[in-house]
């Protein structure tokens, strides 16, 4: 997700409210997931925000409107398995 808010120079209040609950659940379709909502940063956020912005060039646009760096923000389902770390 991407806390655009089209360039503003605040960040949208649900980014507000992520930050302080971090555990929430989404809709998708009929499906309803329980996720957690970590915000990206360094190369990690920069790269996300660089794909959305080539398939939507309206958020390169966003980033060039505020001097604040865009949040993007990744949700995980709480109900992964934990990786194999002996893999």
């Amino acid at each position: 997700m991407f806390a655009s808010k089209a360039g503003s120079d605040s960040n949208p209040d649900w980014y507000w409210n992520l930050r302080a609950t971090p555990d929430v659940t989404i809709e998708v379709g009929d499906e309803t997931i329980a996720v957690r909502a970590t915000e990206l940063s360094g190369a990690e956020r920069d790269e996300k925000y660089r794909i959305q912005s080539e398939r939507y060039p309206g958020f390169a646009g966003y980033q060039q409107k505020t001097s604040r760096t865009i949040p993007v923000i990744a949700l995980t389902r709480r109900d992964a398995p934990a990786p194999d770390v002996h893999q």
